[in-house]
């Protein structure tokens, strides 16, 4: 296991946006465990003044070189992005490996990847973004051989020149707007079969893999760090109204969660943008959910997702024993549910929720469908609940609650 010096940056913007230095200093440090390498130490700057060249003054990087050759560590891991000539000369001065923030996403996001596209997704992230830091045989470059920020591409793929690379990265652009096309033809046949979605979201770590094993009875990797879950999984779930609906399990936010990342993933988080109802999921026992909660909605906004409907949920109840705590979280998240998907405490009061919000997506109907068409038939039931049946000769009479989009396919039946 590498060792590693985590650098803590802490600007005016990370401070305008509530986050205090310990608690940057505790989610960096579960990103660099996230990631397989010893934290042995770490230095927190209070950055004012932006050096172009180093991002940090003369007498801090010293500070860093002198802690870092003490320690005898592998590599020094920035909280903030580097530019590409920051990183360099940083190496350069400290003459040890040095890593940013998103690289140190990328090498978790390379670990979790399991599915074809989330690999691919990966590879092209960390393409673009070595890209710009190529020059010939840098430093990028001659670092090659293993350990945190070397995994995924491969030696052979970064020691091309940019040509290859960037055909590289077109080729992988191809693959997954393949990927794209084939994702919007499944959700089309799910249109077409009129099953409504419940994508589950909010900050990495929050609980909705969890959540997801609880309600479908599945089998996600569930852990306890961050990005635990990189692909996107969807369960059937049948509501107590009998309505078959589709959960989907999403990768979870971050603060300040590289744009880059959020480009690479968009054919997987169309998935939110295309659900009937948001699920968003917020740890409750965390000391920062509000900001979490914030985080989250900068990426949606960042997806241009808009006037969707979104259910709160406060998860780990069982972690918060201060009724104080408690009554003060559910006073400032209005309309939310409590609940701990880890004890299946208040599950039933969710389902319920979620059943009230998606009776907005439903109508009743009163038709008449010919006995010929018995798939008609099928598909009220399947997807709807039926209140009363008749039997009349060639016909059947029924009166149902439906997805609209059922409604849409019956409207060659006169309604009654």
């Amino acid at each position: 296991m590498e060792k590693a010096l985590s650098v803590i940056i802490v600007t005016d913007k990370i401070k305008k946006d509530n986050w205090a230095a310990e608690d940057i200093i505790a989610e960096f440090g579960e990103l660099v465990t996230s990631s397989r390498i010893r934290q042995d130490d770490r230095v927190v700057c209070n950055l004012k003044d932006i050096s172009p060249a180093f991002l940090l003054g003369k007498g801090k990087i010293d500070e860093i070189r002198r802690l870092s050759e003490e320690l005898n560590v592998d590599v020094v891991v920035f909280s903030e992005n580097l530019s590409g000539t920051q990183q360099k000369n940083i190496e350069g001065a400290l003459g040890i490996k040095t890593i940013d923030r998103t690289q140190l996403i990328l090498d978790i996001f390379a670990r979790r990847a399991r599915s074809g596209e989330g690999k691919i997704q990966v590879e092209l992230a960390q393409l673009e973004y070595l890209m710009p830091r190529l020059s010939g045989k840098g430093i990028l470059l001659s670092r090659l051989g293993g350990g945190i920020g070397t995994r995924g591409p491969g030696e052979q793929k970064l020691e091309v020149d940019r040509r290859r690379i960037a055909a590289r990265i077109n080729k992988l652009k191809k693959e997954l707007s393949a990927i794209a096309k084939q994702r919007t033809m499944r959700r089309k046949k799910r249109e077409r079969f009129s099953m409504l979605t419940i994508a589950i979201i909010g900050y990495t770590n929050a609980g909705k893999s969890t959540l997801l094993n609880v309600l479908t009875g599945s089998d996600i990797l569930v852990d306890n760090m961050l990005f635990s879950t990189l692909d996107p999984t969807i369960r059937k779930y049948t509501l107590p109204t009998n309505q078959n609906v589709l959960f989907i399990d999403t990768v979870g936010f971050i603060y300040k969660l590289p744009h880059n990342l959020i480009d690479a993933f968009k054919a997987t988080l169309e998935e939110v943008a295309e659900a009937d109802i948001l699920l968003h999921l917020l740890d409750m026992s965390h000391p920062k959910i509000r900001e979490q909660n914030e985080a989250t909605y900068k990426v949606l906004e960042e997806l241009d997702i808009k006037g969707k409907p979104i259910i709160t949920v406060l998860n780990k109840s069982d972690r918060v024993e201060d009724p104080a705590t408690r009554k003060r979280l559910l006073k400032y998240f209005t309309d939310a549910i409590n609940i701990s998907a880890l004890r299946r405490d208040n599950i039933d009061e969710l389902i319920d929720r979620i059943t009230l919000h998606l009776g907005s997506l439903t109508t009743f109907i009163k038709v008449k469908i010919p006995m010929d068409d018995m798939k008609s038939v099928h598909l009220i039931y399947k997807l709807g609940k039926v209140v009363k049946r008749v039997d009349e000769g060639a016909s059947i009479y029924i009166e149902a609650q439906v997805p609209q989009r059922v409604m849409q396919k019956l409207n060659l039946y006169q309604q009654i």
